[in-house]
């Protein structure tokens, strides 16, 4: 064979192969997700949802099996299971992230944010810094979770910081730090399991219960704590993470759709969570619950202050609890993106019948 019958031999078959690589199939990744989200509730129905448009969008190439309700254990062990590849995916609560890295902690901190414009203000001047901290851990963030305003439920109306104290404050056994932050402060916190909350309340082992109203409708518990104080307590953080390995794996102009679809996830969050919150307490209101006014009083803002400040350095690095301090009051600063938390509305008595956004809130609650 001469040169140029080489020559062309050799293009041919380099041709073929690159023919070849171009017309391989990309591998299908199916990405197995967990969260202690209750199935069925609005949160896994729009994760579900997102999953769906991924589907589509990647034509077939990126699946997402959900594992709602704890069914893979709690947050550390689906982390740990996420170490080991056994999960490649997570919707966390900030509890969750907390175990990542701490700086999360800044996200949830007690009576330190007073509307959500404030703490969305505040987590979009963080986000670089906290997504840093999840990548420089091997993790990919797909979007921040929203769940909510954490408020008091309690079985004795809390219309003062005195009436706060008296009564007996959940707290998730475990949380050794934020325990000792409430009883240093003055408090009366019990450790239990979240399964013995609604027990807690039948013995008289707690009196009162942080926790958003969806929440609060979802798992009944406000039959038991038949008081909720207006004002909030911190807002329900999270966010939906990839480990680094089951991410790598997906091809990169797919990873640039599942971002959108994820961002849009997180949009439409920010947008109905605040209003199915309320449809949720109006609900609640019209079954018997009684809410009582936002207590205004300096010493309500006083002690807010110093729980928030104990945790300076104890639960929240001091550069994070120093760069949310600044972000907030500079958000205060510009009262005219101020809108505070509602009052919410009270129905004309427990009897009433529900609207029709009243029953769509309480069928997504598992009414």
């Amino acid at each position: 064979m001469n040169w140029s019958n080489r020559k062309l031999v050799t293009l041919v078959v380099a041709g073929l192969v690159v023919l070849c690589v171009q017309s391989a199939p990309v591998a299908a990744v199916s990405l197995k997700l967990a969260t202690l989200i209750p199935e069925g509730s609005i949160w896994d129905k729009a994760l579900r949802e997102m999953g769906d448009q991924w589907k589509r969008d990647t034509e077939g190439r990126v699946s997402l099996r959900i594992y709602a309700g704890g069914v893979a254990g709690n947050e550390s062990d689906i982390l740990r299971k996420m170490r080991i590849g056994q999960l490649h995916a997570a919707a966390l609560t900030v509890a969750g992230l907390e175990d990542i890295d701490p700086a999360f902690g800044v996200l949830s901190m007690p009576l330190f944010y007073e509307s959500f414009d404030e703490y969305l203000y505040v987590l979009d001047g963080l986000s670089s810094e906290l997504r840093a901290k999840l990548e420089a851990k091997d993790y990919v963030l797909l979007h921040w979770g929203h769940g909510g305003w954490v408020r008091f439920f309690s079985r004795e109306p809390i219309r003062g910081m005195d009436d706060l104290r008296r009564q007996k404050i959940f707290v998730t056994a475990g949380a050794d730090r934020m325990f000792a932050i409430w009883k240093d402060n003055g408090f009366k916190p019990v450790a239990l399991a979240p399964t013995d909350i609604m027990t807690g309340f039948q013995t008289g082992m707690i009196d009162v219960l942080a926790t958003p109203p969806l929440a609060a409708l979802s798992l009944q518990w406000f039959r038991q704590a038949k008081f909720m104080q207006a004002s909030g307590l911190a807002p329900l953080s999270g966010a939906t993470v990839v480990a680094r390995s089951a991410w790598d794996r997906i091809d990169e102009a797919d990873r640039k759709k599942l971002l959108e679809d994820a961002e849009a996830y997180e949009k439409r969050q920010r947008a109905e969570i605040p209003e199915q919150e309320q449809i949720a307490i109006d609900e609640m209101v019209k079954r018997g619950l009684t809410v009582t006014p936002a207590d205004e009083s300096a010493e309500w803002q006083t002690t807010a202050t110093r729980l928030a400040e104990s945790m300076r350095g104890s639960l929240v690095p001091r550069e994070f609890y120093d760069m949310a301090v600044k972000l907030r009051d500079e958000f205060r600063s510009r009262s005219s993106l101020a809108r505070p938390l509602r009052e919410p509305a009270r129905s004309s008595g427990p009897e009433a019948e529900p609207d029709a956004a009243g029953r769509r809130a309480a069928g997504e609650a598992g009414f």
